[in-house]
């Protein structure tokens, strides 16, 4: 039988966690991680988390959630997760795990269902054929696991592949072509560099430019902080920015985006900015890096430059729930 959450289901839910999930690369589960990626999120909502009980023990588990706040939030619930014990996967367990919850979605007024990379619980994996090197979150569901199968045969298209990327910082280099961009770029003005705030200015002005407010919000909280942030600059004008230069507990490092204001591109300066990051991280010790971009963004082509390679791709998923 299906039963919405009670906190007396956690700690088999860890245990299944741990020996289901992690065989599609997801780290395992604590009692502490379990609590702060669901229970404790903002997000959390008991009656749209179910666990499948069958014979008194906990045989699948899954979560969704939803907010007016988040990205198509007005329109779209969120699948996190659905897992079952291998002995009693079906197709036919998933759906009735997948139409409970997206009846929950309707009852909230939402039209559709996504797995999305904006989902605010953050399922963090291990990076294939590394040291137990990680990445914070999950965007999608892996590429031909058992729940993207099962998704792709009810119905739910596949809007986007979202390639996760890695580099090991200690084979980094910047290649000369780069060196040679940057000194074409001094000619006008143009340098890249670390933000020092005695000689910089127009930091403020170049991110309300962005017109990315997460950016704003990330950059001007490091900088306050102490954080590295590179930036480009022309005539010492902050024009654009990478990072900022923060390494996590797991060694791995952080960055929230890069971006150049539109009337200063076509100097090379996004190419330039993403390799002084990388060297950023290097100097500052970083062990690694990993990233996602989508399959189709040129940007990939920077990014295998840098030495990053394809490691696992997700799947971005809909499914319209109104016809």
């Amino acid at each position: 039988m299906i039963a919405t959450w009670h906190d007396r289901y956690t700690s088999q839910v860890i245990a299944l966690w741990n020996e289901e999930a992690v065989k599609d690369g997801y780290k395992e589960m604590t009692e502490e991680s379990f609590h702060n990626i669901f229970l404790r999120n903002t997000y959390f909502d008991r009656e749209n988390t179910f666990v499948w009980l069958q014979g008194g023990f906990v045989q699948g588990f899954a979560c969704g959630c939803t907010g007016n706040d988040l990205p198509l939030g007005d329109v779209a619930g969120y699948i996190t997760c659905i897992i079952l014990r291998e002995t009693y996967r079906t197709d036919a367990r998933f759906k009735m795990l997948l139409d409970v919850m997206e009846l929950r979605f309707e009852q909230l007024g939402k039209k559709q269902a996504e797995v999305l990379f904006f989902n605010p619980m953050q399922l963090p994996w291990y990076i294939p054929e590394t040291a137990r090197h990680e990445h914070n979150n999950a965007p999608g569901f892996p590429v031909g696991s058992k729940i993207h199968q099962f998704l792709t045969s009810v119905g739910y298209i596949d809007r986007a592949t979202q390639c996760a990327m890695y580099l090991l910082l200690s084979e980094f280099k910047v290649p000369l072509n780069i060196v040679s961009k940057e000194e074409k770029a001094a000619l006008l003005g143009y340098r890249v560099e670390l933000f020092h705030q005695e000689r910089h200015s127009g930091l403020n002005e170049m991110l309300d430019g962005l017109a990315n407010p997460l950016w704003k919000k990330e950059i001007n909280r490091s900088v306050k902080e102490g954080a590295p942030v590179v930036i480009a600059v022309c005539n010492d004008v902050a024009v654009g920015f990478a990072g900022p230069v923060i390494q996590g507990k797991n060694g791995r490092g952080y960055f929230a985006g890069i971006g150049v204001l539109p009337e200063h591109e076509g100097h090379g300066l996004g190419s330039s900015l993403f390799f002084r990051l990388c060297e950023a991280f290097q100097s500052s010790g970083t062990e690694y890096m990993s990233l996602y971009t989508g399959s189709n963004n040129p940007a990939i082509r920077i990014y295998e430059k840098a030495g990053f390679t394809t490691v696992k791709t997700f799947a971005i998923m809909r499914r319209e729930l109104v016809q």
